[in-house]
């Protein structure tokens, strides 16, 4: 991972400084490390993921980010402000939605809004003006009015959403922001975050366990046991894995076998049980490669199926354990498996 070295408050020749800079940064509770020297850098209207399980340390280091944890150890600046020296400054240039709700019910959504506008000493002109926007953005202008403890959960989240943009924060930090949320509700609040940083202008750095929700970043860190043990794009992680694999169930799958390897193609079998019998071939382009494969096998192919490495696979790779159990016949994890290790060959 590349070093870098933290920033001057005032970028040099008036070039905008990084809205997340982090070296070393380290927390220990007792002898527990929750977070082990991470580094990074997140830029201005940069969309940023932290990927990983349950207590890997992605709250940790957002609570530090945020200032509402002291670091043990390493530097953290947020839009150019120490968050151990300057951390009112720090307060005052971040919108954060935690993974818990922390909105009032038996207010209207606009007085919650107003209520977060006078903490934050936004100008009294600007209020106004202010809820107009945010409450549009997060498409909740109608409903405004209505007390939250009529709103569904996805509607009481992007009203969080909404109120830590209210008084136009530098970053956004949203941690686990759709935990609770179904599919439907989750891509709608995505649709009004990535909208939000268009129109707004601010960084976003949020944390997921998530592998479909992590595709809404630009770069994403996958966490795993306090350290990051890879930061890149999606489509550069994924790289990472090599090969697309093709499953074929056969009529003679032995036969297969011995016939595909005389063909140049690296083959395993995909599992012992009955029902899981087949073949999975490593190849580079995987749609492209079926009709070949099939060719090449010289008996019937009874079924196709074709994987490319998504984040489940780039996890496995680096961690070695997927984050979550898959759901799926076993010839779909030998596939992820073999994947994995054609590319470490």
């Amino acid at each position: 991972m590349t070093q870098l070295r933290l920033a001057d408050e005032s970028a040099a020749g008036g070039a905008r400084v990084p809205a997340v800079e982090v070296l070393g940064l380290s927390k220990h509770y007792g002898s527990v490390e929750a977070v082990r020297t991470v580094t990074f850098q997140v830029a201005p209207r940069e969309v940023f993921a932290f990927l990983g399980p349950n207590g890997a340390g992605k709250s940790t280091t957002i609570r530090m980010l945020c200032t509402l944890t002291r670091p043990t150890a390493g530097q953290a600046r947020v839009a150019g402000f120490d968050v151990t020296r300057q951390p009112r400054a720090v307060r005052r240039s971040i919108g954060l939605v935690f993974q818990d709700q922390t909105l009032d019910e038996q207010l209207t959504a606009e007085e919650n809004l107003r209520f977060h506008a006078v903490l934050y000493g936004v100008p009294r002109d600007q209020v106004g003006p202010r809820l107009d926007r945010v409450l549009e953005l997060v498409d909740l202008t109608s409903r405004r009015s209505d007390l939250v403890s009529t709103y569904s959960g996805g509607m009481a989240r992007r009203l969080e959403i909404a109120r830590a943009l209210l008084h136009t924060p530098e970053v956004l930090f949203l941690d686990e922001p759709t935990v609770g949320l179904d599919p439907q509700t989750r891509s709608r609040m995505w649709e009004d975050v990535l909208r939000l940083r268009d129109e707004e202008g601010a960084a976003v750095f949020f944390t997921t366990h998530y592998m479909d929700e992590a595709e809404y970043a630009d770069r994403i860190a996958i966490i795993d046991h306090g350290a990051i043990v890879a930061l890149d794009t999606p489509a550069a992680l994924k790289a990472t894995v090599g090969a697309d694999t093709v499953y074929l169930r056969t009529a003679d799958d032995a036969t297969a076998a011995a016939r595909l390897r005389a063909a140049g193609f690296a083959v395993e079998r995909s599992g012992e049980a009955p029902r899981e019998h087949g073949l999975v071939v490593a190849v580079a382009d995987g749609e492209g490669a079926v009709g070949a494969l099939v060719l090449a096998a010289g008996v019937t192919v009874e079924r196709v199926r074709v994987h490319t490495p998504d984040l489940d696979d780039v996890f496995l790779h680096f961690t070695g354990r997927q984050i979550r159990e898959q759901a799926g016949d076993g010839a779909h994890s030998v596939m992820r498996r073999f994947a994995t290790a054609s590319r470490r060959r």
